[in-house]
């Protein structure tokens, strides 16, 4: 048997194998928490030393929160200190919580603050559009989806006149919830003058982890003192007296108060992540006084140096919870931990109701989501499957005194992958108000003879659309 001679190129490539191997070792264990994440990498690195190189680089590298860690030390936020003269030390059962969010978050209680509930896009664009009219100083957007039809001109409309009166606005739209190859509004806004920029848009191969990490805040700030937040995107779907084929029912928060600063500094820190320009000073920061009694905290997640704190959040609050527990969402794929807590809280007494839409606009998470079901109907959860129209709004009320509302839903690309935003509310009016939204949506309850009656072939579809719960 004849052996060939090892050349000098077998030799570089053997020495490039094992050296790209070894570095991506090297790096995942220094920079992987996750066990199972790094013995993934490690495994593919080694398997396919190259393309496992290849991937790693793509898609395994945090850049995200490394470019947040320098924003962060580069940046002072001068407006940062200016409202938290209403920071308050909550007393009573949900000290606690405050206490820990307090920590989490880095971010004060603050009092003095007002809230109003609007449902719909129906009742909410017309208070978001007359707020835009009467602005005098600066207009802040976020928005996951804003589309370019009849509302969304309507808002287009409404911004170039607030500038053309000297108004200072910014908009920010996500890449891909804006619409990744062709954004019709981001065109539509640049065209007017306006700034808008798109969050962590790129065509370019090595940028591609972040069409995975995505902008799902929506948020609405006029000149530093009315905001808005919750769960609404910019688009007809919204409005229901339009009567089209999927209508989407929402709620979102108008916010007067010092919190509103906290809602401006986390659109800041968005606007600086995206394209460096930072925003500050008393056009963005004004002096706020107190609207109203009610102690409220902004909670920001995301993929940087904000990772898991509103589910961190969530679960300190059902491991605290004495009585009930509220849940509407409008996609519930909850990963191990929030599993375990909702359905410990149960088998302690604590009634868990959770809300549904019987269907949503994503028929794979509907299928992934029934397979997940049967461990909170048997630690005695209550779900109940709300009527149509599918509605998007994301409520979690704690016994009757603790609310939490906001862009996430439960799953894990909100809760892990996205740039979320959610309010913590300490009152037991809005908590109440909350409750009896939720309670008005409960129409079927879902049975353990439902999930057991459902045919061979949809257990097996919703199982394997179930191993994909990551990425759904």
């Amino acid at each position: 048997m004849m052996s060939w001679p090892v050349t000098l190129f077998d030799a570089f490539m053997i020495l490039l194998r094992l050296g790209l191997a070894v570095a991506v070792t090297l790096h995942v264990l220094r920079t992987k928490q996750n066990t199972a994440a790094c013995a993934g990498w490690i495994g593919v690195s080694w398997l396919m030393p190259i393309c496992g190189a290849l991937l790693y680089l793509m898609f395994g590298i945090n850049r995200v929160r490394r470019l947040a860690r320098r924003l962060v030390s580069d940046h002072h936020w001068r407006g940062r200190g200016m409202a938290y003269s209403a920071q308050i030390r909550l007393k009573g059962e949900f000290a606690p919580l405050a206490r820990m969010i307090g920590k989490l978050t880095e971010r004060p209680l603050l009092g003095g603050n007002a809230i109003i509930c609007l449902h719909d896009g129906d009742n909410i664009y017309p208070r978001m559009l007359d707020d835009i009219a009467s602005a005098r100083l600066s207009i802040l957007l976020c928005s996951y989806i804003f589309r370019d039809d009849r509302i969304g001109q309507q808002f287009v409309e409404a911004l170039a006149a607030a500038q053309k009166r000297g108004v200072a606005v910014h908009v920010l739209v996500d890449g891909i919830g804006g619409g990744y190859f062709m954004s019709g509004i981001h065109k539509a806004l640049r065209a007017r003058g306006i700034a808008c920029e798109r969050f962590m848009h790129s065509l370019w191969p090595w940028k591609m982890p972040f069409i995975n990490l995505r902008n799902h805040r929506k948020m609405l700030i006029v000149d530093g003192r009315v905001g808005f937040m919750g769960g609404l995107n910019i688009g007809e779907e919204n409005l229901r007296r339009l009567r089209i084929k999927h209508p989407v029912a929402d709620t979102h928060f108008r916010l007067e108060g010092p919190v509103v600063h906290q809602l401006s500094e986390a659109f800041a820190r968005d606007w600086s992540f995206t394209c460096g320009e930072q925003l500050d000073g008393a056009v963005y920061f004004p002096e706020l006084q107190r609207q109203g009694d009610i102690p409220m905290r902004v909670v920001t997640s995301g993929p940087d140096n904000d990772l898991e704190k509103i589910e961190f959040s969530m679960l300190q609050a059902i491991a605290l919870s004495r009585h009930s527990v509220r849940l509407m969402t409008p996609y519930f794929l909850p990963n191990e931990r929030l599993v375990s807590e909702l359905c410990l809280a149960a088998l302690r007494g604590v009634r868990i109701d959770i809300i549904l839409p019987r269907r949503s606009n994503h028929r794979l998470i509907d299928y992934a989501r029934d397979a997940s079901l049967a461990p909170f109907l048997q630690a005695g959860c209550h779900i109940w499957m709300n009527r149509p129209p599918f509605n998007h709004a994301k409520l979690l009320v704690v016994d009757d005194s603790w609310s939490f509302v906001g862009s996430s839903n439960i799953d894990a690309r909100s809760l892990r992958l996205n740039f979320e935003i959610n309010l913590e509310i300490y009152s037991e009016s809005v908590a109440q108000e909350l409750a009896v939204f939720m309670e008005s949506h409960r129409s079927g309850r879902l049975t353990h003879h439902a999930l057991d009656s459902m045919s061979a072939w949809r257990k097996i579809r919703n199982a394997s659309v179930r191993l994909f719960m990551p990425y759904l």
